[in-house]
């Protein structure tokens, strides 16, 4: 079965000015990834929009209120100094959050067995009432929370190796012991969270990485903590924060990791699927901001998740 993803032109027409990192050319680098002869084949399927529905399950009506009011005449509207509003992100965001919710339909009623969302805005720093860090909707909780209350499945598991910690992810699920969420992530960096020491209810698991670290770290932490973590919680589904700015070309921060992790790392947690939730894994782009790097890696994390 082809790796299904998700996506839709509006990802394209989310416009935070010139200059900002979170451009729409990370989108087009990524669609060259999937274009390329060396990308294994997918299936590809369009983003439908989230529902109102399925974003206050995560986030308060407030906050919806907020981001789909955002939308200017014209130019832009910030809603923090990082997080930029223009004529198309609403329905960017929307589409988002809604690939997710659709990837998770297809991959719990049996149409597809995993899922690429290849979508912007990112998502894991938005928190239930609060767009930030070039996030409006928490893409990837949004998904969750549909498995979790449509799908009635129990046990959740996402992994993030963004090298930003997915602040929001971890905020909305701290209470939540059906959903078990890991991360790697460069530290001291935006946001300041994901220390060690914060365990939600004993479900959030938390590996920061100094600034410089490099493929065996990253491993490392997998192989000590998260995967023995992932294997003991059993997920019946498993979901990826999938952000590739930990690779070393990235501008935006100072991990030193290669092309070849993500594939690693993305090969581990589908042998964790394999095992606990027969192969079920839906992943959601996050950050990224060389293109270089976005385009490879995404490469990578696709044949990885395709098989190869």
């Amino acid at each position: 079965m082809k790796l299904a993803v998700y996506s839709h032109a509006a990802c394209h027409a989310h416009d935070p000015g010139p200059g900002h990192p979170e451009s729409p050319s990370r989108i087009v680098a990524v669609m060259q990834a999937l274009e390329d002869p060396a990308c294994l084949p997918i299936h590809r399927i369009e983003a439908q929009r989230a529902t109102r529905e399925q974003l206050e399950r995560v986030h308060t009506p407030a906050h919806i209120d907020t981001v789909l009011g955002a939308t200017p005449a014209s130019g832009y509207r910030y809603l923090d100094a990082d997080t930029v509003v223009s004529t198309g992100s609403v329905e960017a965001a929307l589409r988002a959050a809604g690939a997710v919710c659709q990837a998770v339909d297809a991959v719990m009623s049996g149409g597809s067995q995993r899922a690429f969302c290849a979508v912007r805005p990112p998502g894991h720093h938005a928190t239930a009432s609060v767009a930030m860090g070039f996030c409006l909707f928490n893409n990837i909780a949004v998904g969750a929370a549909q498995a979790l209350l449509v799908h009635g499945i129990e046990r959740v598991a996402i992994v993030d190796f963004d090298v930003h910690h997915g602040n929001g992810t971890a905020d909305i699920f701290a209470a939540d012991a059906r959903v078990l969420y890991t991360s790697t992530h460069q530290s001291p960096l935006y946001p300041g969270t994901g220390a060690r020491s914060q365990h939600g209810v004993g479900n959030l698991l938390h590996e920061p990485l100094p600034a410089g670290a490099r493929s065996d770290q990253f491993r490392a932490a997998y192989e000590t903590r998260i995967l023995p973590a992932l294997d003991a919680f059993a997920p019946q589904l498993l979901m990826i924060s999938a952000g590739f700015d930990a690779h070393r070309l990235d501008p935006l921060a100072n991990l030193d990791l290669e092309t070849e992790d993500f594939a690693w790392v993305s090969r581990q947690l589908l042998a964790i699927a394999e095992k606990h939730c027969s192969g079920r894994v839906i992943s959601s782009l996050e950050g990224g901001y060389s293109l270089t790097a976005l385009r490879e890696s995404t490469m990578a994390h696709i044949n990885a998740l395709s098989g190869s």
